[in-house]
């Protein structure tokens, strides 16, 4: 379980010094919830992040367990260090919104005429409540040729959510090379 610290000092210069330290800084939030600023080692956050089975993961912060979610994450322009990170407490029963990864499954056949696949979406907006949310969205590439695309209306929704994206936007599609 990742362990974190409350940050007494949100100040630039509070910030900075945990910085320099190895700490990531976030926010947690959720609804109905007062707002905590908290900070985390960073290798141990991109560890549990990159291990997890799910889109939530617990946390823990003053004695106090949470399920939260990623929702939002800043990256330094120059060395690419995550430097800031928004989660989200993912309450039982709550029906918010998501962000959920797209899989591409299958070898379109439109890549072996020379096209290449262009993921346009690698996360969805998802409505829904945090027990009915999908590890991932498998989109099956392998009928689609040069010039086809998948749009969201093409996609079914798993059980109990829904897209929040226009129903005409690309996930993905096959584009010819160069």
């Amino acid at each position: 379980m990742l362990e974190g610290i409350i940050r007494e000092s949100i100040g630039k210069k509070g910030t900075k010094a945990l910085r320099r330290d190895g700490y990531l800084i976030a926010n947690i939030y959720g609804k109905g919830l007062e707002n905590v600023c908290a900070a985390f080692k960073s290798n141990e956050y991109i560890r549990t992040v990159k291990n997890k089975e799910t889109i939530s993961f617990p946390v823990k912060l003053d004695g106090k367990e949470l399920n939260v979610v990623a929702q939002e994450y800043q990256v330094h322009p120059l060395s690419g260090d995550l430097v800031h990170v928004d989660l989200m407490v993912a309450q039982p029963g709550v029906v918010t919104k998501y962000m959920v990864p797209v899989i591409a499954e299958g070898e379109a056949l439109g890549l072996k005429n020379k096209g290449l696949l262009y993921v346009a979406k690698n996360r969805l907006a998802v409505k829904a409540k945090v027990e009915d949310l999908p590890a991932n969205i498998t989109v099956d590439v392998t009928p689609l040729d040069l010039g086809d695309s998948v749009l969201i209306r093409d996609l079914e929704a798993p059980a109990n959510t829904t897209f929040m994206d226009s129903e005409r936007v690309a996930v993905l599609s096959i584009i010819k090379a160069k």
